[in-house]
């Protein structure tokens, strides 16, 4: 075989299946066949010859290509509300390793809880052809309407989908948000904090309400729980913000629930420069469990849900809708886990 090939000797651009022809002297529909797999009707040394044309020349499949004439690819895109959220990264590294295991690439998209970002990534992964979504904490919105009102095969995680039913994975926030409750009323707090965004979401909504609800199933007014939003998109600055309403002379409660472990970082930022004792002065309960809490916050109980075990059942659920099978929920365990400094 002869090197008369410029444009490889160059490095210009990709290589064609017609660069692999000429390189091994046969035609280009021989090279299609045999790059796709098709190898019955080629001769031994006819394989052997386009496999050293196809080393020799640098030639790599368009994966791409190959899915827009299938319409199958091996790509499943996540799309996190904020990868600065260490639940976040954790949900995406077990998503991850489940769907190599079972075969698949993962694309991870972060939205920063942006609706027009989602929608952003929405389109371009449509474009890439990827065979289904895994939705961390989706927002609404119309592009996301779009992909749901079609059809796509989607994983709502942590939020169920705002635009009617789909596969779902993530905890039962009400029973959650209950068991900080009685975590806190065991301990004779009758006056509860409960702290949570302006901006709410379905998760935020179950989670306060399970908290109000068994509080008052318990026999507390509803008027002693102390309902205290702050705006913001980041939870740390959340807790911080919402901190303020505690500024005055007495005015810290003796326990309170944050509905994110995050939350509760920064209600305790406040409280250390306010030279409250958590705990001690105050108790802190979050609700999440982030593996981070043993080394960093000791001083946090919190009710651990185990994100690290959610891959498998995302990609059990996206197997059953590849299969044709309805979408359906898979709720996860919780338990509640003391703090570690008394």
């Amino acid at each position: 075989m002869t090197d008369n090939n410029p444009r490889r000797r160059k490095g210009v651009g990709p290589v064609s299946l017609s660069e692999v022809a000429v390189e091994a002297g046969v035609s280009i529909s021989t090279v299609s066949r045999i790059v796709n797999g098709e190898t019955r009707r080629a001769s031994p040394e006819t394989l052997a010859r386009v496999r050293e044309a196809i080393k020799t020349v640098g030639y790599h499949p368009n994966q791409l290509g190959r899915a827009l004439r299938s319409r199958e690819s091996r790509l499943v895109a996540m799309l996190a509300a904020n990868l600065d959220n260490p639940v976040m990264a954790t949900l995406a590294a077990s998503t991850e390793a489940a769907l190599r295991e079972a075969g698949y690439t993962m694309i991870l998209c972060d939205t920063h809880d942006r609706p027009e970002l989602q929608d952003d990534y929405l389109n371009a992964m449509r474009s890439q052809v990827v065979q289904g979504y895994v939705m961390v904490a989706a927002q609404p919105s119309p592009g996301l309407r779009d992909f749901v009102e079609r059809g796509a095969p989607m994983v709502f995680v942590s939020r169920r989908s705002p635009f009617g039913t789909c596969a779902f994975v993530g905890p039962d926030n009400l029973a959650a948000g209950a068991a900080a409750a009685d975590y806190l009323l065991d301990r004779g707090i009758d006056a509860p904090a409960v702290v949570f965004p302006s901006r709410g979401s379905s998760t935020t909504r179950e989670r306060v309400q399970g908290f109000c609800e068994r509080a008052v199933a318990r026999g507390l007014s509803a008027d002693r729980i102390r309902r205290v939003e702050a705006p913001g998109i980041s939870h740390l600055e959340i807790g911080y913000a919402a901190a303020a309403q505690f500024a005055a002379p007495g005015a810290w409660p003796r326990g309170a629930m944050c509905i994110s472990d995050q939350i509760a970082y920064g209600l305790h930022r406040v409280a250390r420069e306010s030279g409250i004792r958590v705990p001690g002065d105050c108790e802190l309960v979050g609700i999440d469990g982030n593996p981070i809490n043993a080394w960093l916050a000791p001083w946090l109980s919190s009710v651990e849900i185990p994100h690290q075990d959610f891959g498998p059942v995302i990609v059990e659920l996206m197997l059953s809708l590849w299969g044709g099978e309805a979408p359906c929920e898979r709720l996860m365990p919780h338990r509640m886990a003391a703090a570690l400094e008394t």
